[in-house]
């Protein structure tokens, strides 16, 4: 058995290593891979008798550990390859992986140090697993990195060609090259940058979905500034009205930290504020969680644990009184909906597993489109009959 690990928050390190015994238990023969492993001999001393561990992004290390300790004949039939490589997701949307790495140092993040500086696949790469993709039936692409709004500088935005025409490796020529596609394209981790403002007529256009996800994690400006959060300096209230000035139908997620150190009472009211102004769509919330090697460990005034979870209840209950008003506003409008399973699917306002869904009745197929008519909603999730 193979476990990927995740190295980023305290919690995740637990349930890795939990299910690193739990498959020990099973198998006994475990290779381990992902974050954690880039943490020399953490894994080893927590299970010894896993067979090998590999770092992060490091595919063909884990394979070869695999092959070392269980050699695989060769069958002409099985060990061809799709184009599109090895899927995990359904047969009708897939992960689009840009970049990997970031050039940010958060004071209470750890990634740059799991997986490095920023670095971003060329242009023609990316356009062509793409376009292999939608090939194979993925009719939604969702667009992920570390900081997908970063995506090229570091190549300093280096023309490269697909289709036979030059193109920019720049998030807004990205954009513009996968909305030719004819699928669904949705943007995750988006840093409010200014330039990410020329993206939103894309979305008014209907080129690509009308839904960004953007991490701001706080509102307070002192805060932000003790995080090391990069654009903390922009007015982010003006850049939200002024995208939905020019996309009204834009849906909005982010997430947030509440009891970061030194965060104070009347900061966290100053956050509460801030989601009763911004009225985002889809909001998610950590407790702050120290991290093993993250700057934030040394920041003085540690907000204890139980304000830290008290904060993260008060600011989820505001907030789903917030998604519940945006969601009832959908009632007696048809929507489009992605089917993932009988009976439930998803509008272009919800990515999968992290958001809301859209419950139906009446027959449609799974990974096709869908007209649904919504009839009722809850605090998550909106409800109605396939037309």
């Amino acid at each position: 058995m193979i476990v990927n690990t995740c190295g980023f928050i305290d919690a995740a390190v637990a349930e890795s290593l939990a299910t690193i015994g739990e498959a020990l238990a099973e198998n006994g023969k475990v290779v381990v891979t992902g974050c954690l492993g880039a943490k020399e001999g953490f894994i080893k001393k927590a299970h010894p008798s896993v067979l090998a561990v590999t770092g992060p992004h490091d595919s063909a290390a884990a394979i070869d550990a695999v092959h070392a300790h269980l050699p695989k004949p060769h069958d002409p039939y099985t060990d061809l390859i799709p184009d599109i490589g090895v899927k995990l997701t359904p047969r009708h949307y897939a992960y689009l992986k840009i970049s990997e790495g970031c050039n940010h140092r958060c004071s209470f993040c750890v990634i740059p140090s799991l997986r490095g500086d920023l670095a971003s696949r060329p242009i023609g790469e990316v356009m062509l697993e793409a376009e292999n993709l939608v090939k194979a039936g993925v009719k939604e692409l969702l667009v992920i990195a570390q900081d997908t709004s970063a995506y090229g500088v570091d190549l300093k935005y280096r023309t490269g060609f697909w289709g036979g025409r030059p193109v920019k490796t720049k998030m807004l020529d990205l954009c513009k090259t996968l909305g030719e596609l004819g699928v669904w394209v949705r943007l995750h981790y988006v840093y409010p940058y200014p330039h990410v403002d020329d993206v939103v007529p894309l979305m008014a256009e209907g080129k690509i979905l009308p839904y960004l996800d953007v991490p701001f994690q706080h509102a307070s400006s002192r805060i932000l500034k003790l995080m090391k959060r990069p654009a903390r300096a922009e007015n982010v209230l003006t850049r939200i009205r002024g995208w939905r000035e020019i996309c009204p139908q834009i849906a909005l997620r982010s997430t947030f930290i509440t009891g970061f150190p030194g965060e104070t009472e009347a900061e966290f009211s100053e956050l509460l504020e801030f989601l009763k102004e911004a009225q985002l769509d889809r909001v998610g919330c950590f407790a702050y969680s120290p991290v093993a090697g993250a700057a934030a460990n040394a920041l003085p005034d540690a907000v204890p644990g139980e304000v830290r979870e008290e904060r993260r209840g008060r600011l989820m209950q505001a907030q789903a009184a917030i998604s519940a008003a945006r969601l009832k506003a959908k009632i007696g409008r048809t929507l489009k909906v992605i089917v993932d399973e009988p009976g439930l699917g998803r509008s272009s306002a919800d990515a999968p597993e992290i958001d809301g869904v859209v419950r139906f009745k009446g027959r449609a197929r799974v990974g096709e489109f869908a007209a649904v008519l919504i009839e009722h909603s809850g605090e998550h999730d909106l409800h109605g009959r396939a037309q």
